[in-house]
């Protein structure tokens, strides 16, 4: 777990450096084909609980059950696509886009495509499987 280190001890912040993550906590993934989830700051990595930052990389045909999430989520895309489904219809974003997911608004992930897909998700609050509200959990 990442720390703020300080290079004194009277609290001056000014004192703060950097934090290096040597290596992103693994996050067991929900959905229907095991998808590798590593999480480079949040809850279960650097303790933070207000993002979350990380990436998936996830096989050709995977999907998660919906959710309505307690918190906003960008996904950006790097390879592949990602479907989003969503109330009113369905989203497809290719490498090079963004897709923003609203707290509250139903939404579900799905890789269709050969290849699968690599994407970096940033939720704010941080990811909490608390918060996510999957369906028929």
């Amino acid at each position: 777990m990442a720390s703020r280190a300080r290079s004194g001890d009277d609290g001056r912040a000014g004192d703060l450096m950097p934090t290096l993550i040597a290596r992103p906590t693994a996050i067991q993934a929900a959905g229907s084909k095991p998808k590798q989830v590593e999480e480079y700051a949040g809850r279960a990595s650097s303790g933070h609980d207000e993002v979350s930052v990380a990436r998936m990389v996830s096989p050709e045909g995977w999907a998660e059950p919906g959710q309505r999430p307690e918190f906003d989520e960008v996904t950006v895309v790097l390879r592949g696509l990602v479907r989003v489904e969503h109330e009113a219809g369905v989203l497809d974003a290719r490498a090079g886009q963004a897709v923003i997911a609203h707290r509250g608004e139903w939404v579900r992930y799905s890789t269709p495509e050969p290849g699968g897909a690599e994407y970096v998700a940033v939720c704010w609050p941080a990811f909490s499987p608390a918060t996510v509200n999957r369906d028929g959990a």
